[in-house]
Formats: structure tokens, C-alpha cells, sequence
């Protein structure tokens, strides 16, 4: 069998929109084809896979195979002689991320010491996981600030090729052997790279740092760069501007104003929860006089609840339990639970009674003699559990 390799164009010039190529190989029937040379992008370290047309037909994805690169096509290829279009807006793209990628790393590590230690371009938003410590919001203000300055001074972006034997200066160390493809920011950055990217810093466009986030030992940033900035800049714009109309307030008071609604809205809450409570105390009062006493003197009341507060059948339990001689057992079916409460002089522990009924049936529980709550695997094993709880 003959071995060929894909003489890659988009290591020489990412600009590259379209190009003629040969077919050498085909898999699948003809829905994947093999090229001679292509500027398509396979997907590799943390960039997408560009898409286009291979002689009219869309390709869905490109794959790196090492020495070859594969094309998956929405048909077959008709002749062996191609004419090959890059989609030219997601490549582009793809090269101002990856490019604003470089740049805002090298400050990140340059600046404050913080490490990336991986890197992922989406169909939305890119992210970078760093490590190096607790990553504040200051620092990437100031991070934020001095990389749009970067891409202001418009620096030149050069791709070179050094022996990874002489290789010095890189941002990270390659483990690849032979010859590395190097992108260097002027006096910023050299970093081995496979990527598509821009000539200069300029074409980049804004950086916009958002979402910071814990992941394990790493810290998660999410950014956006080019016309991914600005959509996401002006959708945040228009969700806020919204708000300010919702308080019929300048944009600029409308963090102080959330801030003082959550604030009463908690206290309002707060309030409605102890009459709740309030309210269930009294009613637990009532339900004990109007509750008759069973053949042994004791009065016993059933209930099954969807949804509600728990506080306050907790505190209806509570009250109802208060009295001589009382039991009370209630279902809940989100999520699907069980409470259980007895008066002190029936000698019963309700924690043990309560952890042995679930644990027959899967579930866990447990609590003091006088109370206690329990969870089961589902609603359905609720009505039987309910009745086996109450006949003790």
C-alpha cells in the first residue's frame, strides 16, 4: 500500500481561502476523502475543524491522522481533480481566537504568574484553564486592559519553524521532536503551535474576559475576541438595559437597585415562612381536637403533601404531636419522603421506627425519638410505607 502525506497549506499561510487539490484516497464509500495537499484545518490542540466545499460538496469535518488528514463529506467526490473552498467567516474567527489565545496567555503568565495549562475554542466562547493560584477579578481587569493595549499596538504575528533541539524562549516546552512550527508575538510571545493565525495584533479585535470559575486545581476563564466580543458585549447590553427598564432606572443603578429587591425579597420570605410556621402551630392544634383517638387511645393523622414547605409540616407535626397519645405521618412526594413524629408518652422512637421502614425499602432516614425524616427510592413506595408507618 502506498503511504502519502497531506502537505499541509494552513501551516504556511492561514489566509488561504481556496486552493486545487487531488484526490489519492477515498474510506467509507467515497464519504471520506484524502487530498493531496489541503488547507483545511483538522481539529487539533483546542482548535475546531474548519468546514467548506471540496468541488461543490460541504465537508462536515476534518481529521488529523497524522501523517494524513481526512475529510468527511455530505457526499461523494466526483472527479480526482478538486477545486477546495475554505469557509472563510469560521476560519477567520477561529484564527482571532486562537491568536487573542496566545496573547492573553502570555500576559497572564507574564504579569501575575498564572500558567495556562489547556485551551478551548467554542462554538461560542473560548476558555483557558490556569493555574498558578487564586485568580482575583482585578487581575483580570488589568489583564483585560493590557491585552486590548497589545492588540492596539498592532505587533506583528510570525509563524517560523525551529528544530526542537535548539529551540529557546518558548512560553511552554514542546515534547515534540523535529522540527516545530513557532508563533511569535513581537516581543511578547513564542509558542509552539499547529494553529491557524492572524498577521498582527490588530486583527484580533477586542478581548473580552468573562466568568471566571473553580475547576479542581485550575482556574476557568472564559473569553471572547473580534466580532465574538462585540455580539456578546451588546448582547449583555441589551439583557441589562431590560433590567434598567424593568426599574424604570439608569443602567448604571441597576446593580444597587437588584441588590436592594433580592435583599426585601429575602426578608419578605424569611417573614412568610414563620407565618407559616406560625400558622401551622395553630393548625396543628386544631387538627389534634378534631382528630378522634383509635381503639388504644391514641389519635392518629395521615397526610400526603406535593410539594410545600417541609418547615411547616414539620411544624404541624410538631404542634399535632405536643398532645397526649398522637401520631403523625406524612408523604412527600418531591422528592419522594416521609416524616414521622410521635408524642413522648407513647414510648416510640420515631428515628428508629422511621430508618428501619425506608431501609426495607432502599431508601435512608433517621432523627430523634420524637421526629424524624426519611427518603426513598420513589413516589410509588410511598402509600404502603405511609400505612406501615402508621399501624405501629
Amino acid at each position: 500500500m502506498t503511504v502519502f502525506m497531506t502537505e499541509r497549506l494552513y501551516y504556511h499561510d492561514s489566509y488561504l481561502r481556496s486552493f486545487t487539490a487531488h484526490i489519492v484516497d477515498t474510506a467509507a464509500n467515497g464519504m471520506v476523502a484524502y487530498l493531496d495537499r489541503t488547507a483545511f484545518y483538522p481539529a487539533s490542540g483546542g482548535q475546531p475543524f474548519d468546514t467548506g466545499f471540496i468541488a461543490g460538496v460541504p465537508v462536515l469535518e476534518v481529521v488529523d491522522e497524522e501523517d494524513r488528514i481526512a475529510h468527511r463529506l455530505a457526499a461523494p467526490l466526483p472527479a480526482s481533480g478538486v477545486e477546495c473552498s475554505v469557509d472563510w467567516p469560521r476560519r477567520f474567527d477561529h484564527m482571532q481566537q486562537h491568536t487573542g489565545q496566545h496573547l492573553l496567555s502570555a500576559v497572564l503568565e507574564e504579569r501575575f504568574g498564572l500558567r495556562t495549562v489547556s485551551f478551548h475554542l467554542g462554538r461560542d466562547a473560548s476558555t483557558i484553564d490556569l493555574e498558578g493560584g487564586h485568580v482575583e477579578s482585578r487581575t483580570l481587569q488589568e489583564a483585560e486592559l493590557r491585552a486590548n493595549e497589545i492588540v492596539s499596538e498592532n505587533r506583528r504575528v510570525t509563524v517560523g519553524f525551529e528544530n526542537s533541539a535548539g529551540v529557546q524562549g518558548l512560553r511552554k516546552a514542546s515534547e515534540r521532536e523535529g522540527n516545530l512550527r513557532i508563533i511569535s508575538i513581537d516581543g511578547l510571545d513564542r509558542s509552539a503551535c499547529g494553529g491557524t493565525h492572524v498577521r498582527a495584533t490588530g486583527e484580533i479585535g477586542a478581548i473580552l474576559i468573562r466568568k471566571p470559575e473553580k475547576v479542581r486545581q485550575t482556574t476557568r476563564i472564559e473569553f471572547l475576541c473580534g466580532a465574538r466580543a462585540v455580539r456578546r458585549a451588546r448582547a449583555d447590553y441589551e439583557a441589562l438595559s431590560r433590567i434598567g427598564q424593568s426599574f424604570s432606572a439608569p443602567l448604571d443603578n441597576t446593580p444597587d437597585l437588584v441588590a436592594a429587591q433580592l435583599d426585601s425579597a429575602k426578608t419578605a420570605d424569611k417573614a412568610r415562612c414563620k407565618l407559616e410556621v406560625d400558622l401551622a402551630v395553630y393548625r396543628g392544634r386544631e387538627l389534634y381536637a378534631a382528630t378522634a383517638p383509635g381503639g388504644d387511645g391514641i389519635r392518629r393523622h395521615v397526610q400526603q403533601v406535593s410539594g410545600g414547605g417541609v418547615d411547616a409540616l414539620r411544624a404541624l407535626a410538631q404542634s399535632f404531636t405536643s398532645q397526649p397519645r398522637a401520631m403523625f405521618a406524612a408523604a412527600l412526594d418531591r422528592p419522594p419522603s416521609l416524616l414521622l413524629a410521635v408524642s413522648d408518652d407513647l414510648g416510640i422512637d420515631a428515628g428508629q421506627m422511621l430508618k428501619s421502614a425506608v431501609a426495607a425499602a432502599g431508601g435512608r432516614g433517621g432523627g430523634t425519638a420524637r421526629m424524624a425524616q426519611g427518603s426513598v427510592p420513589g413516589a410509588h413506595l410511598l402509600p404502603e410505607l405511609l400505612q406501615e408507618l402508621i399501624r405501629r
